[in-house]
């Protein structure tokens, strides 16, 4: 695909709301120079394309409609206040997310892509190790640093378009995970209806007590295959958080340690002490069975994120709507192994996803590009993108006032995201990420952590040909 020295610029939507700049014109013949902050910065006409990972009336709608109504007009009149004629248009498509992050890495590799490229937050050091993107600072000079919108996002937050200490890009929406609990079973069986955990012990001790009563199974944590990445993110990773030991350090996986041998004990306590299903981890759509006994107040305790809270147990849309989720569920942070445990001596932790928006380090505009991501990102255009529902945005401003009638998201965006942690942003991940599902199978169906653990580190030395990019002990 070729670029010429034209500003084609084009933006793509990722299924989290993140946008992507098509038209890089680091294929041109030598008029300006990659590298330069300032080329292009003098230009009166451009034309920018929007191809978005979405489409009005189909994937994503929202954020078709939202580029197409509000993003295009809005910053082609703003271009034309500063005296820049910009021709935006919009090319929309709709393909699954691995085949959008193939497509960006191809026209990306060949010189071409998008000069504003979405990403989700765990492709950000696969594209940066690559050199698809580079530093904001590199790209856009000083600009990058003096965005008054970086004072609206949480340093955790932060992460979500950062790699080795440095931002890639813009973060766009996130998310957290808690533990949401019933609070009539909670009733039942005597514990209190504001519960907050401190530790893994009393999130088992409660589970003790839910025990007693019929029909109820006292927590679910996901575990195994075929929860995918739910085991992951829903299980094993707020759990290691909790343990003050990242999956990645230096470049180097976690193996067979006390960390992970710690946290597939947890999933024993709970599977293998009669405090969950067993059964239930290993059906192919087990999660989707969790989401209904919990409706049903057949589960006391689940670990989620607050999709759980908006799309799943909503009570008018919901897939599994409860009429009297507001007064029925409770939810608590998640608690570290013990009091201080946590990342940095926290108490609580959490794990996030989303994406974010980066600028091709090959494109003939990267001021232009620069004011193009800003005003994505502006607290008018995310509440905009919004249209008036309530979801958490990267940015502090934009939660205090969309968030304001729901005391759950509002929660999140307050307690929960300032102790976040986001997933390793590396090519091995999703193989690392299976080798830890296949590890809490093998505890929910009987094997000593230990084992599973050993187990897990030949898996791991599998993925990464050897031992040496493994940290145990």
């Amino acid at each position: 695909m070729a670029f010429s020295r034209t500003a084609r610029v084009a933006l793509a939507v990722t299924s989290v709301g993140a946008l992507a700049l098509a038209g890089c014109g680091g294929g041109g013949d030598g008029g300006t120079a990659a590298g330069d902050p300032q080329r292009g910065a003098d230009a009166k006409t451009i034309t920018l394309t929007i191809a978005g990972n979405a489409a009005q009336g189909g994937k994503n709608t929202r954020d078709a409609d939202w580029l197409v109504n509000y993003v295009i007009p809005e910053f082609t009149k703003q271009m034309a206040a500063e005296g820049v004629t910009a021709t935006v248009t919009f090319q929309p498509s709709g393909v699954d997310d691995e085949q959008y992050k193939t497509q960006q890495s191809l026209d990306m590799r060949s010189g071409g892509g998008a000069d504003i490229v979405a990403l989700d937050g765990i492709w950000v050091g696969e594209f940066a190790q690559a050199g698809y993107i580079k530093p904001l600072d590199e790209v856009v000079g000083a600009a990058a640093g003096e965005w008054d919108g970086w004072a609206q996002i949480p340093d955790s937050v932060e992460q979500l378009g950062s790699f080795e200490g440095k931002r890639y890009g813009v973060p766009t929406g996130t998310d957290g995970r808690v533990l949401f609990y019933n609070k009539d079973l909670f009733a039942k069986a005597g514990l209190p209806a504001q519960w907050q955990p401190a530790s893994w012990q009393e999130v088992l001790d409660a589970g003790a007590k839910l025990k007693a009563l019929p029909g109820v199974d006292p927590i679910q944590i996901n575990a195994g295959t075929a929860m995918g990445e739910a085991t992951t993110m829903q299980g094993v990773l707020p759990l290691l958080a909790g343990t003050a030991t990242p999956l990645n350090t230096d470049g180097k996986w976690l193996g067979d340690t006390q960390a992970v041998r710690d946290v597939l004990g947890f999933y024993q306590s709970v599977y293998g002490g009669g405090l969950g299903d067993p059964l239930l981890q290993q059906e192919a759509k087990g999660r989707d069975k969790s989401f209904q006994e919990f409706a049903a107040g057949q589960i006391g305790i689940l670990l989620e994120s607050d999709y759980f809270w908006r799309s799943v147990i909503e009570p008018t849309k919901g897939i599994a709507p409860m009429a009297d989720r507001d007064s029925v569920v409770g939810y608590a942070k998640i608690p570290a192994q013990q009091p201080g445990k946590g990342p940095n001596g926290q108490n609580f932790v959490s794990m996030s996803g989303g994406g974010m928006n980066a600028i091709n380090p090959g494109t003939d505009f990267p001021q232009q590009a620069w004011k193009l991501l800003q005003f994505i990102m502006s607290a008018d255009a995310q509440k905009a993108r919004l249209g008036g529902s309530a979801q958490i945005t990267a940015r502090d401003d934009v939660n205090a006032e969309v968030l304001a009638a729901d005391p759950m998201l509002s929660f999140v965006s307050k307690e929960v995201l300032p102790i976040t942690a986001y997933r390793p942003g590396l090519g091995e991940y999703p193989e690392v990420s299976k080798a830890l599902q296949e590890a809490t199978a093998a505890v929910v169906t009987g094997a000593a952590p230990a084992d599973a653990a050993k187990k897990y580190q030949s898996a791991l030395e599998g993925v990464l040909g050897g031992a040496d990019g493994i940290t145990t002990g």
